[in-house]
């Protein structure tokens, strides 16, 4: 595979492994609770998180690539120390995220395939631990994170045309809600761009080699994929 197109594949990789980090059991369960506590007056929350994920993603992308080293490198040297506990905060919150993530993926297999969850959660650990015992962990990863991302789109779409959610009320409110819930606001921006999440894309740019202030251009356009 040529430089070019190893690239391309890890710019794609990174931005569908960003979003698909974020939509897992936990947000869904958040999204399902605000949306029948708000109602329509939601879609203001998913606009605001929208507008703070792109502040905080993008400019933490950019600073990853442009000074080649990993967030916790950057934390030690704004403040020595700082690193290695945002190293451990984001092990310990990923660990509880990912057993979520994979009770998750139990009873979606459940619902699939009509196994037990317990069946499915090891299916999927077993997936997993395939992928990352390949020789070349990067472009297995970043192909599965790309198929799975267009499958969860196509997914998301035909869950929001089979709801028939009331579309001119849900725009209206967008704009002039009801009500304002900080706690929802602070919840779902937790809940896309907190731990692991932030850096899950950057990171595997690193590693792909896609960094510096020669390669500033394809990063933001990898971020800006994910919109």
């Amino acid at each position: 595979m040529s430089t070019i197109k190893k690239h391309n594949t890890a710019i794609l990789g990174a931005a569908f492994l960003m979003a698909t980090s974020a939509v897992g059991p936990g947000f869904l369960t958040q999204t399902a609770t605000f949306t029948e506590s708000l109602l329509a007056s939601f879609g203001f929350v998913i606009l605001i998180s929208i507008i703070m994920d792109i502040g905080v993603q993008l400019n933490v992308w950019r600073v990853v690539a442009v000074s080649k080293k990993r967030a916790q490198e950057i934390a030690n040297l704004v403040f020595p120390g700082v690193g290695y506990l945002l190293s451990f905060l984001i092990v310990a919150g990923g660990l509880a995220f990912n057993i979520g993530n994979i009770g998750g993926a139990g009873l979606g297999m459940e619902s699939v395939f009509n196994i037990s969850p317990i069946t499915g959660a090891l299916i999927s650990g077993v997936i997993a631990v395939a992928i990352f015992l390949g020789r070349e962990t990067g472009p297995i990863m970043d192909r599965f994170a790309q198929l799975m991302g267009f499958i969860l789109i196509i997914l998301i779409i035909y869950v929001v045309f089979k709801s028939d959610p009331p579309l001119a009320e849900a725009a209206t409110k967008t704009i002039m809600p009801d009500k304002i819930d900080a706690v929802a606001i602070v919840t779902l921006v937790g809940g896309t761009v907190g731990g692991y999440i932030t850096f899950s894309g950057a990171h595997r740019l690193l590693e792909a080699g896609v960094s510096g202030e020669e390669n500033l251009d394809s990063v933001t356009r990898s971020w800006s994929q994910v919109f």
